[in-house]
């Protein structure tokens, strides 16, 4: 009987994980901040081995920029949050343990401005900064006794009639979950309320807010059952957003441009739609009928797709076009002129571009990426480890600049190093099985200096105390 307790309240369990809100003073006493952060890191783990995670540095550093606009506002902003995209054109974001936010390039697509695409970052901000999953395990486990004692007296009625074990099961789950929906709704109503603070704060249109979620309620009547993700994760009520609209009617009106990095990003995922010939006959019509909201934009998505379809003549000639108007100083503007001088095999003209961006742009890292990349390409080993070197020193826990730095010490010659670098990334990307790995065969190599194989012999016995804690958990 104990046996088929278990394998029942096992087969439970997936349930309650899959319908627990993906947002986020709690009782630390069932989850605690450690707990919270080894979670985070594995879920991060999984999420840069999943296909669908969209590895755009410039549409991630994007999101993070917007993302930290607003933490940086809140009242509770002393955590660390990491903004990530998911290739996915259902219109999507959700919150995670650890502080991960993770947002559909449907949604970037889907918002018609910024400040609606900021409502939903704020209202996930929220999730995270009051504790709402932490508060869900807490909930959880003190809801998990009672259905497991109503569980355990409809299993012995089912010995008569085993029929009832079925609809035994599927009772309790509805309990719990119904309990789940309850703390859900408290818990979207205070995202509401402190997301609104934060748009209100950050200089946005509090009217973003219930602008978006009023036209994917809207939207939801033609879909029946298949609703919106966003709405299936985040279920709208009439007083939420009867809320929403009267804290907006109550604000004075507050007319926002949206940034031109905003306009980009939407650029570059619409130039992504399709095979590279449509992207380019698209983003050509675009222009020549003039169906945009900004010029810039619309031929930086052509560019954008002209390098799709290598179409590298062309490709220069419409980023002359962008480099001759007035946004050519944008950053993302300044990558796409390099990218399209290295991938046309210019390598001279795409090191003079990345060297002026990066020099004018310190702070933009894609921008490094590119020119890291670029010196590598030209076999200036040593001018890459100056520059990955200094980015390190101002970002220690870039993964991406681990990943430059392990080959740049590879084509180097400097095996440890190059192993140990990689290690790093490893770790940063949450794999600490990877990353012990990855030193140990740095330590192998044994071609470090004395301190160099000090070091990473005691960051192997760091990451193997910290997996080991990990795996006793």
């Amino acid at each position: 009987m104990l046996r088929t307790l278990l394998a029942f309240s096992l087969a439970i369990q997936p349930a309650l994980a899959a319908d627990l809100p993906d947002l986020g003073e709690v009782s630390r006493q069932y989850f605690s901040d450690q707990q919270e952060e080894a979670l985070g890191r594995a879920i991060m783990r999984d999420v840069y081995a999943d296909p669908r995670y969209l590895d755009d540095p410039e549409i991630e550093s994007y999101l993070n920029q917007l993302g930290y606009k607003l933490v940086s506002v809140s009242s509770r902003n002393q955590r660390e949050f990491v903004f990530f995209v998911v290739d996915d054109p259902t219109i999507n974001a959700f919150a995670m343990p650890g502080g991960n936010i993770g947002v559909h390039t449907g949604l970037l697509l889907a918002a018609q401005n910024e400040s609606e695409l900021a409502s939903v970052i704020a209202h996930e901000i929220s999730h995270v900064t009051q504790d709402h999953i932490a508060r869900q395990v807490a909930a959880q486990q003190q809801a998990y006794w009672p259905s497991m004692a109503a569980l355990a007296l409809a299993l012995l009625a089912s010995r008569s009639n085993p029929n009832i074990a079925g609809a035994a099961i599927a009772s309790t789950q509805a309990y719990s979950m119904q309990n789940q929906l309850d703390y859900s709704r408290e818990f979207e109503r205070e995202a509401d309320r402190l997301g609104y603070e934060m748009l209100t704060r950050a200089d946005y249109d509090p009217r973003g807010m219930s602008s978006f979620f009023n036209r994917l309620q809207r939207a939801s009547r033609f879909y029946d059952s298949n609703a919106p993700a966003y709405l299936r994760t985040h279920p709208l009520t009439s007083d939420r957003i009867a809320d929403m609209e009267s804290r907006s009617e109550s604000a004075p009106y507050h007319q926002v441009q949206d940034s031109l990095d905003f306009q980009l990003v939407r650029a570059r995922l619409r130039a992504q739609e399709n095979s590279p010939a449509d992207a380019v006959v698209a983003a050509r019509n675009t222009l020549k009928d003039k169906r945009y909201s900004n010029e810039t934009a619309a031929q930086y998505a052509l560019v954008t797709a002209l390098l799709r379809a290598r179409q590298f003549k062309e490709a220069e000639i419409e980023v002359q076009k962008i480099l001759s108007g007035p946004n050519s100083g944008n950053p993302m503007i300044q990558q796409l002129s390099a990218n399209t001088a290295l991938a046309a095999g210019n390598q001279v003209l795409a090191l003079q571009r990345y060297q002026t961006g990066s020099n004018a742009y310190p702070g933009y890292r894609p921008l490094q990426y590119g020119y890291i990349s670029a010196l590598l390409a030209a076999g200036r080993s040593s001018e890459a480890l100056g520059v990955v070197n200094k980015q390190l020193d101002l970002y220690p826990l870039d993964r991406r600049l681990w990943q430059l730095a392990a080959q740049t010490h590879d084509q180097l010659g400097q095996h440890l190093l190059s192993h140990s670098a990689q290690a790093e990334a490893a770790a940063l990307s949450g794999n600490l099985i990877a990353a012990i790995e990855q030193i140990s065969l740095g330590i192998k190599a044994g071609d470090g200096s004395f301190h160099e194989m000090s070091a990473a012999e005691a960051r192997r016995r760091e990451w193997q105390a910290i997996e080991k804690a990990q795996r006793k958990d």
